[in-house]
Formats: C-alpha cells, sequence, structure tokens
C-alpha cells in the first residue's frame, strides 16, 4: 500500500495559521498553538503538523 505522509511544516513561532493551503480548496483558517513539550501540533482538518524549528525556544514569541 503506497501513503502519502502529511505535509510537515517548520514554525518559529509557537502560534501557526493553518487554511489547508489550497486557496478556496481548503479550510477554514484556524489557529493553532505548538505544544511545548512535544514541540509539534497537528491541524485537525487537514493532518499537517507544524514543528518547532530546531534551534527554537519553546517560550512565546
Amino acid at each position: 500500500m503506497n501513503t502519502v505522509p502529511f505535509e510537515v511544516i517548520e514554525s518559529a513561532s509557537l502560534e501557526v495559521a493553518c487554511d489547508g493551503g489550497n486557496g478556496p480548496l481548503g479550510h477554514p483558517r484556524v489557529f493553532l498553538h505548538i505544544d511545548p513539550d512535544s514541540g509539534e501540533v497537528t491541524c485537525p482538518y487537514c493532518s499537517r503538523t507544524y514543528v518547532l524549528k530546531a534551534g527554537q525556544r519553546a517560550s512565546g514569541h
């Protein structure tokens, strides 16, 4: 079975906005907060995973 992995996007911020990335074919924009402990968050609409960039501190802005 050939499966395509979900997209992983690096972020320098703990807060990210996701709209699905497909223009009008995406989903409503949602603001997500990267968990400081795990360093990632997954969009509940499109399953994109946002991870904190290496070297970034999980302390805020």
